[in-house]
């Protein structure tokens, strides 16, 4: 229920990029979630991505922190 308040509250209030200071990133083979936060560690951005989307998105992105998520299998 949270993670459904938090998605409809940015559908209500689209923040600016400018205000991301990290974005974590779930990778998989074709798709990516990313999650980011302001500096008071609030989610200012969920959205999902093909791979083919990513380097568009990262050009038109301030700089930022990214933490990308590594499985049990990743080396």
């Amino acid at each position: 229920m949270c993670q459904n308040e938090v998605v409809e509250d940015l559908k209500q209030r689209r923040p600016s990029e400018e205000q991301i200071i990290r974005i974590g990133m779930d990778t998989s083979k074709h798709v990516f979630q990313l999650h980011g936060v302001n500096a008071a560690e609030d989610p200012v951005l969920r959205k999902k991505l093909r791979r083919k989307e990513m380097v568009a998105f990262f050009e038109e992105a301030p700089p930022t922190v990214i933490a990308i998520e590594a499985c049990g299998g990743s080396t």
